[in-house]
């Protein structure tokens, strides 16, 4: 009954209601649909698509064995999907051909200067290759991570309008904690004395477990009429409790301001299990999407499926910045065509 009620309240006896039903049903699951791993779901955690000439792109992290580099799927409407396609044997980036030996995660795929780069995680440092197709191959001739006093994983490269390159990333110190810092040009390395942390889990809904190591991690980031949104997901990725919010500076470097809506994404709005770490992307027609994962069933959390939602931007009607909104009732889970399983 709680959601038909929802509809009739006011938003502060909404978000009331909400935490008090998170905080009564904890770390249990939610109900949802098993998924066999013989259908036609994508199995890729930590998904993000890249849209080139009329191609979508898909890229994520292969739960089943992470330690090959990266698979990509192809799709021309976003509903169905060809794949793997990769140069590679359908990877974009095969092992041996750029930095990592296993653990290789959270890809991001972007164009610049005429080559598509791929940050992503090996090892648990940051790389960047590069290529001359989104298909790959994805190399790098000097293969290297960036240097760092401590592991950091999930990149995600912003470049400005003026120019200026940010790599949005997390670094495990006492937590999982989101930080920024200025690349140089050539995406291999930080300027010294640009890194910032920006945000940690400090509210209820990024800890809901109660663990004693915070996440937040995963992070995009949106410019919208000069402001920039830092979307970033709180709650251990094994955990049902998995969930996206978001926060909101006039800087790149912030102060962020939280938003009052968090979380956006969560097992109660999208009625799955984990969802979250995911990339914002433009179709064809201009149209906002976040694609995530969510976890396998109701009992286990991996091999994680790749879902996407419509998003879009609404005004607060406060007189403040835009609000960034989820359309829960868009979800769909992308899939193979019957000609295309691999």
């Amino acid at each position: 009954m709680i959601n038909p009620l929802l509809k009739i309240m006011s938003k502060p006896v909404q978000r009331l209601l909400m935490l008090l039903y998170l905080l009564l049903i904890g770390s249990n699951s939610f109900a949802q649909a098993d998924h066999k791993l013989t259908d036609r779901n994508i199995y890729l955690a930590d998904p993000t698509i890249f849209y080139h000439d009329g191609v979508y792109y898909l890229y994520g992290t292969v739960d089943k064995d992470a330690s090959k580099g990266f698979l990509v799927y192809s799709s021309k409407d976003l509903k169905t999907w060809g794949g793997p396609t990769g140069v590679s044997d359908g990877y974009a980036l095969k092992k041996g051909d750029a930095f990592g030996t296993q653990g290789f995660w959270a890809p991001q795929i972007f164009y610049y200067n005429n080559k598509f780069y791929m940050a992503y995680v090996a090892d648990e440092k940051i790389a960047v290759a590069e290529s001359n197709s989104p298909l790959g191959p994805f190399v790098q001739t000097d293969k290297k991570a960036l240097d760092a006093p401590v592991k950091q994983i999930d990149p995600f490269i912003f470049i400005d309008d003026d120019g200026k390159k940010y790599m949005y990333h997390v670094r495990l110190d006492k937590g999982n904690k989101l930080y920024v810092a200025e690349l140089n040009d050539d995406f291999q390395s930080i300027k010294e004395g640009t890194l910032k942390e920006c945000i940690t889990a400090t509210e209820h809904w990024e800890n809901m477990d109660n663990a004693p190591w915070t996440v937040t991690e995963g992070p995009s980031i949106i410019k919208h009429k000069n402001l920039y949104y830092f979307i970033y997901t709180a709650n251990d990725f094994r955990s049902p409790n998995y969930a996206v919010g978001y926060a909101v500076s006039s800087s790149p470097y912030g102060p962020w301001e939280k938003s009052d809506d968090n979380p956006i994404i969560n097992k109660l709005i999208i009625g799955k299990n984990g969802p979250g770490h995911g990339d914002f992307f433009t179709d064809a027609k201009g149209k906002l999407h976040y694609v995530f994962h969510t976890h396998n069933s109701s009992t286990k959390a991996t091999p994680r499926i790749t879902a996407i939602v419509d998003a879009g931007f609404k005004p607060d009607g406060n007189g403040g910045g835009d609000k960034l909104i989820i359309n829960a009732k868009s979800f769909y889970y992308p899939q193979i065509s019957d000609k295309q399983k691999p």
